[in-house]
C-alpha cells in the first residue's frame, strides 16, 4: 500500500485546546477579552515576571509594525535587517515609510551577519531588526553592541524562537528594545493566526496597546465589562486593527503550558535526523552554543556540490516519495519589489545566493513519529542517488 503523504508542517492541537475554544464560543465573549488578558499574563510568567509587557496581537507582522511605530521610526529612517527572511520582516518597515537596508547573513549559523549591520550603519539608520533563524539565536551579545555604540533601537523577530535562549536567556528576555514571536499554524506554538509583542519598556507598551486597536484611548474589554456607564472613548491616534481574539488566546493558553515538551520532541528530531542524515552530501543545520536551546522551527539542509542533484530536483524528488518540503528562503534580494526599489542584485549578497540555490527544508513538528522521521531519511537518500 502506497504511504500517505507526510506534509511539511501540522500543528498539535489537544483535548485541552478544544475545550478552552469551546468554552470561549459559550462564554459570549469572542473577541479580545478575558482569554486574551490571560493569555499575555501566562506568556509574561513565562518569560519571568510581570516585568515583561506582552500586547497578543492578531500576527508577528503586526507586532513588528506596533513595535518599530512605537520605538519611533518613520519617514526618512532606516532600519537595517537581513535578506534572508520572509518579506514581513521588511515590509513593516515601509509600511512606516522608512527604508530597508538589507545585509548577507553568516553562513555558520544563517542568522544576519554583525559585520554586516556595522558596515550597512548610515546616517538615517533608526533601527536594527534581527532575525533568528529557524529558531537558532542570532548573535545578540554583538549586535545588542553595535546597537548601543551607535545609539539605536533593537526589534527582535522571534517569530522562530519560542523557547530559544540566547547565552542562558530566554529570547523575549534580552535587552532590545521589543521582541516579537509568531504564533502561526506551523509555528513551535499557534494560536491559528496571531503573535505577541513583548518589551520591558513601559511607554513603548502603552504606545503598542492603543495602536493596536484604532489609537482608542480605552479597549473594548474594560468599557463593555464596566459596572457603570462606561461608553465614552477618545481616538489619540490613527491606529490599526490588530488584537487577538480570544478564541485564538484560548489555544495559545494551553499551547503555551507544552511549550517546552514541544521544544524536547522538536529536538529529538533534530538530533535523529542529524544521525541519519550524517555523512551524505549535505551541510546539516547549525547548532546552538553549549547550554543554549534551539526552537527547531525549521530544520534547513543545504546540498553540497558533491550532491549531484540541484536543489529544486531534489523537492521534487521528496515529493515524489510522498515529503513535503519547503525552502526558507527566497531572499529578499530576488523579489520584485525589494529587487527593484533598492536596485539590489545577487552579487551584493553572495552568501544568502548561495546558500539560496542548495538549501531546502525537511518536515520537522511534533505529530511526526519516529517511523516518519525514518522515512524522511530514507527519501533523502533516494533524493541524492544514495
Amino acid at each position: 500500500m502506497t504511504q500517505p503523504f507526510l506534509p511539511f508542517a501540522l500543528p498539535e492541537i489537544g483535548e485541552d485546546e478544544i475545550a478552552e475554544v469551546v468554552d470561549t464560543l459559550r462564554s459570549g465573549w469572542v473577541t479580545t477579552g478575558p482569554k486574551a488578558r490571560c493569555f499575555e499574563q501566562d506568556f509574561a510568567a513565562f518569560l519571568g515576571g510581570e516585568q515583561y509587557h506582552c500586547i497578543a496581537v492578531n500576527s508577528a507582522t503586526a507586532g513588528l509594525h506596533l513595535a518599530l511605530e512605537a520605538a519611533g521610526v518613520g519617514p526618512g529612517d532606516e532600519v537595517v535587517t537581513t535578506t534572508w527572511t520572509f518579506t514581513a520582516t521588511a515590509e513593516v518597515v515601509r509600511y512606516l515609510g522608512a527604508d530597508v537596508k538589507l545585509v548577507d547573513h553568516d553562513p555558520a549559523t544563517l542568522n544576519i551577519d554583525p559585520a554586516a549591520i556595522e558596515a550597512a550603519i548610515g546616517p538615517r539608520t533608526k533601527a536594527i531588526l534581527p532575525v533568528h533563524y529557524g529558531g537558532l539565536a542570532a548573535d545578540m551579545p554583538a549586535i545588542l553592541d553595535i546597537a548601543r555604540r551607535h545609539g539605536l533601537k533593537v526589534v527582535e523577530d522571534a517569530a522562530h524562537a519560542l523557547p530559544t535562549t540566547c547565552g542562558g536567556a530566554l529570547v523575549g528576555t534580552l535587552a532590545s528594545d521589543a521582541t516579537v514571536f509568531s504564533f502561526y499554524a506551523n509555528k513551535t506554538i499557534t494560536t491559528g493566526e496571531g503573535g505577541m509583542l513583548v518589551t520591558r519598556d513601559a511607554e513603548l507598551a502603552k504606545r503598542a496597546r492603543v495602536m493596536r486597536l484604532h489609537g482608542m484611548s480605552r479597549d473594548a474589554f474594560d468599557r463593555f465589562t464596566a459596572k457603570v456607564p462606561s461608553w465614552y472613548y477618545e481616538i489619540v491616534a490613527p491606529g490599526f486593527k490588530y488584537n487577538l481574539t480570544d478564541i485564538a488566546a484560548a489555544l495559545g493558553i494551553h499551547q503555551l503550558k507544552r511549550a517546552h515538551a514541544f521544544q524536547q520532541r522538536r529536538a529529538a528530531i533534530a538530533a535523529r535526523y542529524d544521525e541519519l542524515l550524517a555523512g551524505l552530501p549535505l551541510l546539516l543545520p547549525p547548532q546552538p552554543a553549549a547550554g543554549d536551546l534551539h526552537a527547531w522551527h525549521l530544520y534547513p539542509v543545504r546540498l553540497t556540490d558533491e550532491a549531484g542533484v540541484t536543489r529544486d530536483r531534489f523537492i521534487e524528488r521528496m515529493f515524489e516519495q510522498g515529503i513535503g518540503c519547503s525552502v526558507h528562503y527566497i531572499p529578499l534580494h530576488l523579489h520584485p519589489y525589494w529587487r527593484e526599489r533598492y536596485g539590489l542584485d545577487p552579487a551584493q549578497f553572495p552568501r544568502a545566493q548561495h546558500t539560496y540555490e542548495r538549501i531546502a527544508s525537511l518536515p520537522i513538528y511534533t505529530r511526526m513519529d519516529d517511523a516518519d522521521v525514518e522515512r524522511v531519511a530514507a527519501a533523502v537518500r533516494v533524493a541524492l542517488g544514495r
